[in-house]
């Protein structure tokens, strides 16, 4: 398993900070981003989070999928390589 897990269903106004504190209750964050649309500056509702370690990230699935954060349940998963586009 891979230390860096992707996270759906955010809220729009969910920042990077929100998500490094809430995950840190899981373990050390290495980092932590939430993924905005370049052209608005918007959320697009996702982001992805790294743990230093493999045995953090699933203690995060664990803990953490299904939780609320700013009053949204997030699905949180082991991030898979981006698929190039054609």
């Amino acid at each position: 398993m891979a230390n860096k897990l992707f996270v759906g269903s955010l809220a729009w106004t969910a920042t990077d900070d929100d998500l490094a504190n809430f995950f840190s209750e899981a373990g050390t964050v290495l980092s932590a981003k939430v993924i905005v649309d370049r052209d608005t500056n918007r959320s697009k509702g996702f982001g992805f989070v790294e743990m230093s370690t493999d045995e953090e990230a699933k203690a995060a699935i664990d803990k953490l999928n299904g939780k609320e954060l700013k009053g949204r349940a997030i699905a949180v998963n082991e991030a898979r390589p981006q698929v190039p586009r054609s």
